[in-house]
């Protein structure tokens, strides 16, 4: 019963196997590899877009912070939601990674209003070279919070940025899982929505860790390929990326871990509000949520062997102040964990 995070799941054996295929005799180093050249053009076949640039990296941070640096200048601002994985938990890897730019935040939630974004970016620079200079814009799909952006709502996000000549990166760390989640081709939740530059995950589905930047645009290739150089995020051994992506793409793989890690989570937070007073703070749209549960009942779960992020204290108070959690399902939860976990109360 470990809805802790899905970083912390086990790699699937589809992974692991392309990893020990992918061990054999001598490949040429630094992305020259046969296999690498396979990923770039599966990827191009899956968003549908054959002058994209993909380039591969072993971390989120380090696709979004070198795509950022990528697209802006350091006296930019780089407008993102105020719950965001680049402004909450890259102990500032952007900032450094583009020499100072900075992330402002639009609004108080987990995704941006287009509303809201055009109005900043408009009194941006009322002071001229004085301010920061509007750089780029950045989305998480799935949101931090677990929401899933509309395809109109990243449509709408993508002219804003458009209008104003800036760039938009999306956090696809969750990719796969909102995907499923609206039932939309990569494509359109990319640059058919205005997207310029993606970091496409895999580590939190189901691979050992990799993740691919994928340059819409190709023109931004040639600085990318030395940044991710000079920040020391070339990977010598980088057939054992593409090995990891090849196997993840294979057959809808991606899509299948995704769904599986979607129903779980959903199987868990509906059974949950069917059972006991819930309240879900944010919009839960596939496998992660932040809900509340009264202190009485996490007390029980944990007693029993829960794991999951409890956002409060549980050694005092009432039984019935609700207290916030996140939980999160990976590709590896059964029926049967959700199903012992919700016959706990």
């Amino acid at each position: 019963m470990n809805f802790a995070s899905d970083n912390r799941g086990p790699a699937h054996p589809k992974i692991i196997e392309a990893l020990a295929a992918a061990n054999t005799g001598y490949q040429p180093s630094y992305g020259d590899d046969a296999g690498t050249d396979r990923v770039r053009a599966r990827l191009r076949e899956v968003f549908e877009a054959p002058q994209a640039e993909v380039f591969l990296t072993g971390t989120g941070t380090a696709a979004n912070a070198l795509i950022l640096a990528t697209l802006v200048q350091p006296w930019d601002e780089i407008y993102s939601a105020h719950f965001a994985h680049i402004r909450d938990d890259e102990c500032n890897a952007v900032e450094f990674y583009t020499g100072g730019a900075r992330i402002t935040h639009v609004g108080n939630n987990d995704r941006i209003d287009p509303i809201a974004l055009e109005k900043m970016i408009v009194s941006a620079t009322p002071h001229g070279i004085h301010n920061a200079q509007p750089g780029a814009v950045s989305i998480t799909q799935l949101t931090d919070a677990g929401g899933a952006y509309s395809l109109d709502q990243i449509a709408a996000i993508g002219a804003v940025a458009k209008r104003h000549g800036l760039n938009m990166h999306m956090d696809g760390a969750r990719f796969a899982n909102a995907l499923v989640a609206l039932g939309a081709s990569p494509a359109e939740m990319t640059w058919k929505a205005g997207v310029d530059a993606l970091s496409f995950g895999g580590t939190k589905n189901g691979c050992l860790g990799v993740e691919a930047a994928i340059f819409f645009d190709p023109s931004h290739a040639r600085e990318f390929e030395l940044r991710r150089k000079r920040a020391g995020h070339l990977f010598s051994k980088n057939r054992y990326l593409a090995a990891q992506l090849e196997a993840y793409l294979k057959d809808g793989h991606w899509l299948e871990t995704a769904a599986r890690a979607n129903a779980a989570g959903q199987k868990l937070f509906n059974g949950l509000q069917d059972k006991i007073e819930v309240r879900i703070d944010y919009q839960a749209d596939a496998n992660l949520a932040f809900l509340s549960l009264p202190r009485a009942a996490h007390r029980r779960a944990i007693d029993a062997g829960a794991v999951y992020e409890v956002m409060g204290s549980l050694d005092s108070g009432d039984d019935d102040e609700m207290v916030p959690c996140r939980m999160v399902c990976d590709w590896s939860v059964e029926d049967a964990d959700v199903e012992r976990f919700l016959d706990l109360f």
